[in-house]
């Protein structure tokens, strides 16, 4: 922490300014009109855009960080007494009077990383590189790295984490989180839809409704786009090239309206779906894992009460 604190207050010219300004406090000679416009402005600009929650967390991480600069020591003079008083009357009056904002961007507000137009590589502080996509906003905490390292992430990003065994990185995406301790893999959003792509070690998916999901290497994590549900897709080519069908290795649905489940297995497995109209909006909580297209789809029309009359590559669900 002192040594943090030591790199982070090297503003000089700031410094120099205030610790003027309180060494004519004390002795009580005038400060000039135009330093108190000076200071005027200032309070101004650094406070407009603090609430009351942001000027108190500015005040406790100020007090807990001004251990640095109090004495380790015994005072061996009175003009080390003075030299250390002023120091540190020095920083409270920049920090707590003039400087809420100063301390809110130094101490408290996290750091952001916008990819505009290209991509933006970005070199997290444990040694995690994270490649953000164009569109991509990273956020990281001044906190980050601790016990647990949490980032947030806004649209595509790749991240190759550095491996700890007892810190885990999580990231949390727009309505879903992905755990790690060190690998590397790919998160997709695009608007409803979410994907994780792993490449290296293995992560925790998780998303609200569904269970947990554990993903190896070249598997694929995806939502589809349809709230509480769940896939892994295996992302190793195909023994036969000429079959474009994704090899499903699990899919689960909570609670999902029938017309949804039947638009995932139509587009993932080709093929066509009929059911009753009425059924449309009935809920389908289901496990599909390791079926073959036609097991799931004799499993749906069991949940339903219905039978399963194939034509084709269509499968039609009828009382």
């Amino acid at each position: 922490m002192k040594d943090s604190m030591k790199k982070r207050l090297t503003y000089k010219n700031i410094e120099a300014f205030v610790f003027r300004l309180w060494e004519r406090e004390i002795s009580e000679d005038p400060i000039s009109e135009k330093e108190n416009e000076l200071l005027k402005q200032w309070k101004i600009r650094t406070e407009k855009d603090l609430d009351a929650v942001h000027l108190k967390e500015s005040r406790e991480r100020v007090l807990a960080g001004l251990e640095y600069y109090f004495p380790q020591r015994d005072i061996q003079s009175v003009k080390s007494f003075k030299t250390t008083f002023y120091k540190i009357a020095a920083v409270i009056i920049l920090l707590l009077s003039l400087g809420g904002i100063f301390t809110y961007t130094m101490f408290i507000k996290p750091d952001v990383y916008l990819a505009k137009s290209v991509n933006r590589v970005v070199y997290l502080e444990d040694g995690s590189v994270v490649t953000l996509l164009p569109g991509a906003e990273l956020t990281v905490a001044k906190s980050f790295p601790a016990s647990t390292r949490v980032v947030n992430l806004k649209g595509d990003a790749v991240f190759s984490v550095a491996k700890s065994k007892i810190h885990p990185f999580i990231v949390h995406a727009e309505g879903f989180s992905t755990k790690v301790l060190g690998t590397v893999f790919k998160i997709s959003q695009s608007g409803k839809k979410k994907a994780v792509d792993l490449y290296e070690g293995k992560v925790a998916v998780s998303s609200p409704g569904v269970p947990v999901s554990f993903l190896k290497p070249n598997q694929k994590w995806t939502n589809f786009g349809v709230a509480h549900t769940t896939a892994i897709i295996s992302l190793k080519p195909a023994k036969n090239p000429a079959n474009k069908i994704p090899s499903i290795l699990s899919l689960s649905f909570n609670d999902v309206p029938l017309k949804e489940v039947v638009a995932v297995l139509e587009s993932n497995y080709n093929t066509k779906v009929l059911y009753p109209k009425e059924a449309e909006d009935k809920k389908i909580t289901a496990d599909f894992t390791g079926g073959t297209v036609s097991e799931n789809i004799e499993s749906l029309a069991f949940i339903l009460g219905l039978e399963v009359q194939k034509k084709e590559n269509t499968y039609i669900l009828k009382k």
